[in-house]
């Protein structure tokens, strides 16, 4: 049986449009220039992320808990660190924010993001980077309280669409996020380069 046409496709955004958020080299580089004990931090930082990457406690809470009450010390405010945090983001591919013009322009897909992050971080990332204006609309962890690989949060994605599984298709940097979306009847591209995303969107019929 040939593929179903496709209707939706959805894109993760650090890996793929933007840097990472707010990854393990991101954090040191950040928290040693501030004088934060990295490895202290480290040892709190995935039981307090699975809740705001999860959008169940505020970007606030989650500093507050992680650098502020531990390095008193150091007199940080959040606001400073917030600012900190933000400047990591930057341009990854700017060959894939013209493919996803292009895509848009063609009027033939509804483009939506499909990404982990917490619900500031994203909101930094869509109006610093203009992405607004190239997505119909925005799964994102911290809106939807799971995260990839989990099948919840593909679940929510295709049902939010308004069309079938199999007529969604799915750009990820990270080979267990699309093996995720497939076991779900979506389709996948492991994305590893903008020459090689074209490539494999011609695949599926789709000219960038």
């Amino acid at each position: 049986m040939s593929p179903s046409p496709i209707k939706t496709i959805f894109w993760d955004i650090g890996g793929v449009l933007l840097t990472n958020g707010w990854d393990l080299g991101q954090r040191t580089r950040v928290l040693s220039d501030l004088g934060v004990d990295v490895d202290a931090y480290e040892a709190m930082h995935d039981s307090a992320n699975y809740y705001w990457e999860r959008g169940l406690i505020t970007a606030s809470d989650f500093f507050e808990q992680t650098v502020l009450e531990t390095n008193p010390q150091l007199n940080l405010t959040f606001d400073r660190l917030w600012q900190l945090v933000c400047a990591e983001s930057k341009v990854l591919h700017r060959e894939c924010f013209d493919i996803l013009a292009t895509l848009k322009r063609s009027g033939q897909y509804r483009l939506a993001t499909l990404n982990n992050e917490s619900k500031e971080l994203n909101e930094h990332r869509l109006d610093a980077f203009h992405l607004r204006q190239l997505f119909n609309y925005f799964i994102c962890s911290g809106y939807v309280h799971e995260m990839k690989p989990l099948p919840d949060i593909y679940r929510a994605a295709t049902d939010i669409s308004g069309f079938p599984p199999e007529t969604a298709l799915f750009i990820d940097d990270k080979p267990e996020n699309c093996d995720a979306a497939i076991a779900l009847d979506m389709q996948a591209i492991r994305f590893e380069s903008p020459a090689q995303l074209c490539t494999a969107l011609s695949h599926f019929g789709i000219t960038v």
